[in-house]
């Protein structure tokens, strides 16, 4: 199921896993990207549940920047690479 998840996200993943250069890893940083894809997922529902009752659109901006970045550290975080987490990290 993982090698299917990981060729369906390849598009996102391959960059963050490319290059051969050094890079610093330490397990806590795919907890805590995990644990701020968690959250960032929920804030993005609460505030689309919150949206139903209201004609302005501008809230679907928070939706969309916050979805997304959950997405994204969620999938990194679960299905990528140790060089994928140190490189979301910025870590060198």
């Amino acid at each position: 199921m993982k090698s299917l998840l990981r060729k369906i996200f390849s598009p996102i993943l391959k960059p963050l896993e490319a290059g051969t250069d050094d890079y610093a890893y330490k397990p806590s940083h795919r907890t805590i990207l995990i644990a701020l894809g968690v959250l960032f997922t929920f804030l993005a529902s609460v505030v689309l549940f919150f949206t139903q009752y209201t004609d302005d659109l501008g809230y679907f901006f928070p939706v969309i920047i916050f979805g997304g970045s959950g997405a994204l550290s969620m999938i990194v975080g679960l299905l990528g690479t140790n060089r994928a987490i140190a490189k979301i990290w910025g870590s060198r």
